[in-house]
């Protein structure tokens, strides 16, 4: 299945390039998010980009309802021995976090894994490899002034 890109810009949004080149390498991007599961793994990710694996609140649920106890006024008990540790705040942070890109991901209305999006209003779906999204994104752009 090939990629799909969707181009929705608006008139606010720029997306700038520093370099005056035809290359992707050297060009400056700003705003890219990448949106994916821990089973779909991307590849060529700018150091700028933000990468969301919407399935991570899921695994920090798991991680931390792991070893209770099957009777539930015990697990009760251990989960909240849990909440009083000091680890606890910082668990609450985490989750924070994830959520925030899951709610980000809904807010840009991304329709499946992997999406590539770019300030907020180009998205590529389905293609793993960002440095591809990212050409095929600027490629579109360029064919629809």
């Amino acid at each position: 299945m090939s990629p799909a890109c969707l181009l929705r810009p608006r008139a606010a949004t720029l997306f700038l390039c520093l370099l005056a080149t035809a290359t992707m390498s050297h060009c400056v991007l700003a705003g890219v998010e990448v949106f994916t599961v821990a089973g779909q793994p991307v590849i060529n990710v700018p150091d700028s980009a933000a990468v969301v694996e919407l399935d991570a609140p899921g695994r920090l649920d798991a991680r931390i309802s792991q070893d209770l106890p099957s009777d539930p006024a015990r697990a009760k008990q251990v989960l909240q021995s849990r909440m009083n540790g000091p680890e606890w705040q910082q668990t609450l942070q985490r989750y924070g976090q994830l959520y925030q890109g899951v709610a980000r991901a809904w807010m840009l209305g991304v329709e499946k894994v992997p999406a590539v999006v770019v300030d907020s209003s180009y998205v590529v779906y389905g293609e793993p490899d960002v440095a591809r999204a990212l050409d095929a994104i600027e490629q579109a752009k360029g064919s629809n002034p």
